[in-house]
């Protein structure tokens, strides 16, 4: 018999025994992907250490407690993680009936951001406060909507075995509803967030089966409406001069390319081993700014070295890897555009925060993904986890 999200059990047989059904072969725990649920705890664990070393010292963010972000970041990884699996419970198909509801819900949210409801943080007007030190950042939930949103559209035709591949109408409406939150949230203005969910459109679109010029089309709007973007000043100034210091390195080192350069000092200092976990003398010194959350790379850099800097890069590959498997085995098409829109989001998000850290792509303001502190990113990647897991669970069992 299978359950209401479509997973395959066994009917209760008491001589089996406990043990005996987690381990039968049609069990959850069996047809769970144990590789990448290791590797994004193992990224959690090792961003509440890197979270927990650029922030001790720093007394006016802790309130004079040291454990401050570290009890938080675990806090927020824990209800990640039941997030990941409330979402596995409902199952992706299950949720793709509520896709209309959620995507309504966010778009509530984002509205909300512009109203007097939201907070600026950083030059960046994305942020709901809700009180008691927590707040929300809706375009994190986005991505996640986004990605649903056009998955749904996009296979309805060719999961129902009416067509192999969406027509032009369907492609152009599900890049409408991708369009909607996407405006609402460059008009905040957040360009990094915008950038990651065009990445994850396009990767969308090319696993859908959509026609080469949509995709040819898509990568064409993108660059004009950067264009348009510079041309109308729709940009903040200090994300005009983020671009300037990358194009221009030397330019202003002491101002606007003062956190680039202070990232890449960090990094290069720590060689091959690193000077010690706590013991980075960058990180203790407070030299780079923000260093909990955007440049939370250069802490692995400065006090774990290149090993250890590695060895995270290798943690987010074998998400992406495991991700990629997940996607290729999916028995529907909803389930493959799910997994390829989060494949598309992460691996993109994961190499400008990394990139910017290094001064190989402009500083962008996005979280590390599951390593970097903030509630919002954490809760978003770990749901998108428990989506993984529940497209990989409605394989067929093998005989």
């Amino acid at each position: 018999m299978t359950t209401a999200s479509g997973y395959a059990i066994r009917r209760f047989s008491p001589e089996r025994g406990t043990f005996g059904r987690l381990l039968a072969r049609d069990s959850i725990a069996r047809r769970m992907d144990w590789m990448l649920l290791a590797a994004a705890v193992a990224l959690s664990l090792i961003g509440s250490l890197l979270v927990y070393s650029a922030t001790r010292g720093r007394t006016s963010l802790t309130h004079g407690d040291q454990y401050y972000f570290l009890v938080r970041h675990l806090l927020n990884a824990a209800i990640g993680m039941g997030l990941a699996v409330g979402t596995v419970a409902l199952g992706h198909r299950r949720l793709r009936v509520a896709v209309p509801f959620l995507y309504g819900f966010v778009l509530l949210l984002l509205l909300a951001v512009l109203s007097p409801l939201g907070a600026t943080i950083n030059g960046n007007r994305n942020w709901i406060v809700l009180g008691g030190g927590f707040s929300l950042q809706p375009s994190e939930f986005a991505k996640i909507t986004i990605i649903l949103a056009m998955a749904s559209l996009l296979s309805a035709q060719v999961d129902a075995g009416d067509r192999l591949h969406p027509d032009h109408r369907t492609v152009a409406q599900s890049l409408c509803w991708a369009a909607v939150p996407m405006a609402i949230i460059m008009g905040m203005p957040d360009l990094g967030s915008v950038m990651v969910m065009t990445v994850t459109v396009l990767g969308v679109l090319l696993a859908s089966g959509a026609s080469n010029r949509w995709v040819l089309g898509l990568i064409g709007a993108g660059c004009s409406g950067a264009v348009v973007v510079w041309k109308l000043h729709i940009l903040g100034q200090y994300q005009i001069d983020r671009f300037a210091a990358f194009a221009n390195p030397a330019l202003d080192p002491s101002g606007v390319g003062y956190n680039t350069n202070q990232a890449r000092i960090a990094i290069g200092s720590g060689g091959l081993l690193g000077k010690g976990l706590f013991h980075g003398t960058q990180t203790t010194g407070q030299f780079v700014p923000e260093q909990q959350t955007d440049f939370v790379f250069t802490v692995a850099g400065e006090e774990l070295g290149f090993v250890g800097a590695a060895i995270i890069i290798v943690l987010l590959g074998i998400v992406l890897w495991r991700a990629c498997k997940i996607a290729r085995d999916a028995t529907d098409l909803y389930g493959t555009i799910v997994a390829a829109g989060i494949i598309a989001w992460f691996a993109f998000q994961a190499f400008e925060n990394i990139g910017m850290t290094l001064g190989i792509m402009p500083v962008a303001g996005l979280p590390l993904p599951f390593v970097s502190y903030g509630g919002s990113s954490m809760f978003a990647v770990w749901v998108a986890i428990g989506l993984l897991q529940a497209v990989r669970m409605q394989r067929p069992i093998s005989a």
